[in-house]
């Protein structure tokens, strides 16, 4: 599915041996601004809860300064369709200003594992991927758990992070 020209969020299924099936979305989105300012926004784990949409109730409950790092545990709260979880994620690769990486340790997934890219386009701008390998919790129900209920709530989410960063970068005239 593409949202603009600028903005795109594909979701593709692939098998990962130990689970099954698994989801692969890839939401790409070029950003006006160099990657020396966009990365250190992604940097600082707390932004995510301007990136999140409120009625997820999202947020870090790591205490401040989150050292980011390879090993680095960051720990969430929020809410999916009314329930509470809490969500710990560990940075498997952090290599500022082009990627990192974060795990689901604990949480509403059976796997989610993310990584973030950053590269520099022509214009001074910077393409920002995001690529998420997941799978809902449900073993044999998982496909139709995705099917009605995850994978549009997590499209949903990157719509929302791509207007928010887009309000963010983009220079006020």
């Amino acid at each position: 599915m593409t949202t603009s020209k600028h903005e795109t969020i594909t979701v593709k299924t692939e098998r990962d041996p130990k689970l099954g099936q698994i989801w692969v979305l890839q939401a790409t989105q070029t950003l006006p601004r160099p990657v020396e300012v966009v990365f250190p926004f992604f940097a600082d784990a707390y932004n995510l809860e301007k990136l999140t949409p409120e009625f997820l109730k999202f947020h870090v409950l790591t205490p401040r300064p989150i050292e980011m790092k390879s090993g680095a545990e960051i720990r969430y709260k929020l809410k999916v369709r009314g329930v509470p979880i809490r969500w710990k994620t560990t940075i498997l690769d952090w290599d500022p200003p082009h990627k990192f990486i974060d795990n689901q340790d604990s949480g509403p997934y059976a796997l989610w594992h993310h990584t973030h890219t950053f590269e520099p386009t022509a214009d001074g701008g910077t393409r920002c991927t995001d690529t998420v390998r997941y799978r809902p919790m449900g073993w044999l129900l998982a496909g139709v758990i995705n099917r009605f209920f995850v994978q549009r709530d997590v499209e949903n989410i990157f719509r929302y992070r791509f207007r928010q960063l887009e309000r963010i970068f983009t220079p006020r005239s």
